[in-house]
């Protein structure tokens, strides 16, 4: 974001440079979509992944995701279980996106 604060008939300046280059990477640019992760797995492994399994996945390795307001009807509904293969991969894109 770039301010510039003036006020006519100024007796000084202030200048301040900031140089982009040190700063850290925010929270919201380390975080990778759910079509990026399924991407990057695609693309490295050939597997197929779907949105549930990352979900799945990154709430084992404690990324807080934001409410789900598409729940189940039923509240003994049961879920799959992402497979060993395709858990690897998506830790592997994970990993490769920072995000773990």
């Amino acid at each position: 974001m770039v301010c510039l604060l003036s006020k006519l008939h100024a007796g000084h300046h202030i200048e301040v440079e900031v140089n982009l280059d040190e700063m850290d990477l925010t929270a919201a640019e380390s975080k990778a979509t759910y079509e990026e992760i399924k991407e990057y797995v695609r693309e490295h492994t050939g597997l197929k992944v779907s949105n549930l399994y990352i979900a799945q996945l990154k709430r084992e390795c404690g990324i807080i995701e934001r409410e789900n307001y598409n729940k189940a009807k039923s509240e003994d509904a049961t879920q799959p279980k992402c497979p060993p293969e395709k858990e690897e991969a998506i830790v592997e894109a994970l990993k490769a996106f920072q995000m773990i």
